[in-house]
C-alpha cells in the first residue's frame, strides 16, 4: 500500500530507508553494534563493554538486533553462545562514519567536542522524525514546494494542514528552509548535505555496495559515472543475504570502529538529543 503520492519505486525506497533507520535509532542500539565489532563475543563480554545497561535492558536490545538481521546468535553448545554481526550488520557499519562527517559539518557546535557516537545519535534523532524522510525526498526532487503541494504528495489521505507540524520541526532542526508563513519550502545546506547518508542507506537496503549511492536517482551525484547495474529500488533487502564485494582496487575506508566508540568507556553515556533539534 502506497504511503505517499510519489512513484511506487520512490515510495518503496523511502519506506526501506525509514525501516533501516528504525533498526539502529532506538536508544543504545548503535553502541551495542559498535561493541560487537570484531570476532563474535559471549554475552558477558558484550555486557562488560556496555556496562551501563542492566541485563534486563541489554537482552531485549540484543534480541531485537538479532530479529532485525543485524546480529547473529550462535549456539556452539548449551553453555557456549556467542554474538556477532551478520554480514548485513557488518555491511551497515560504514554508514556510521558518513553520519559523523555530516554531523561535524552541519550540526551546531557544542560547548565541548562531542564523541563521534554522540554525533551519530543526535543525527539519527533528526532523521527519524515523523514524515522526515518523505519530506526530504520531495524537497530534494522538486527543489522548492509550497506546504499545500507538499502535503498532497507526502500525506495524500490526510488534511493538508497536518504537514505543518513536521515541517516546522524540520525547519527547527535546520534541515529545511523557508522565508516565512505562506512561502515555499526547500532543503537547507544541511538537508541537502544528507545525500551521502541517505543514498548509502538506500543502497544498503537493497543489497548494493555503498559506493553505488553515488548513482542514487535522488541523492546521487550527477557527475558520477553510470551505475554498473540498474538501480533496483523496488527490491526488498531481505532477498540479499550479503552485499556484493566492492570492485578490486577500491580504497578501504579510513576509519575503524574503535574511532567511533571506546569500549573502555564505563560511565553511562548521555542520552541522544531530544525533540527541538541538536544542541540548540
Amino acid at each position: 500500500m502506497a504511503i505517499t503520492a510519489l512513484p511506487p519505486d520512490t515510495d518503496a525506497d523511502i519506506a526501506r530507508v525509514t525501516e533501516a533507520l528504525a533498526m539502529i535509532t532506538p536508544r543504545w542500539n548503535v553502541r551495542i553494534l559498535l561493541a560487537l565489532s570484531g570476532p563474535p563475543q559471549r554475552y558477558t563480554e558484550l555486557a562488560a563493554k556496555v556496562s551501563w545497561l542492566q541485563n534486563g535492558q541489554l537482552h531485549p536490545k540484543v534480541k531485537a538486533l538479532c530479529d532485525a538481521g543485524l546480529v547473529e546468535r550462535t549456539e556452539h553448545t548449551a553453555r557456549y553462545v556467542t554474538y556477532g554481526h551478520t554480514e548485513r550488520g557488518a555491511a551497515l557499519m560504514p554508514v556510521l562514519p558518513l553520519i559523523v562527517a555530516w554531523a561535524e559539518e552541519h550540526l551546531e557546535t557544542a560547548d565541548r567536542p562531542l564523541p563521534a557516537i554522540e554525533q551519530i545519535e543526535d543525527s539519527l534523532t533528526l532523521l527519524t522524525r515523523r514524515h522526515a524522510a518523505a519530506i526530504l525526498w520531495v524537497l530534494k526532487s522538486r527543489e522548492e514546494v509550497s506546504g499545500r503541494a507538499l502535503a498532497r504528495i507526502v500525506m495524500p489521505s490526510s488534511d493538508w494542514t497536518n504537514i505543518y507540524p513536521p515541517l516546522r520541526q524540520l525547519v527547527a532542526d535546520g534541515l529545511v528552509d523557508t522565508e516565512g508563513v505562506g512561502r515555499s519550502y526547500r532543503l537547507s545546506a544541511a538537508g541537502d548535505g544528507l545525500g551521502p547518508v541517505l543514498g548509502a542507506l538506500s543502497a544498503w537496503s537493497v543489497g548494493q555496495p555503498l559506493h553505488q549511492a553515488a548513482q542514487h536517482p535522488v541523492w546521487g551525484h550527477p557527475q558520477a559515472k553510470p551505475a554498473l547495474r540498474p538501480w533496483i529500488s523496488s527490491q526488498s533487502w531481505q532477498t540479499h543475504a550479503a552485499l556484493p564485494p566492492a570492485p578490486t582496487g577500491e580504497p578501504s575506508p579510513a576509519w575503524h570502529n574503535r574511532d567511533l566508540f571506546s569500549h573502555a568507556t564505563t560511565a553511562r553515556p548521555k542520552a541522544a538529543v531530544q525533540a527541538g533539534g541538536p544542541r540548540r
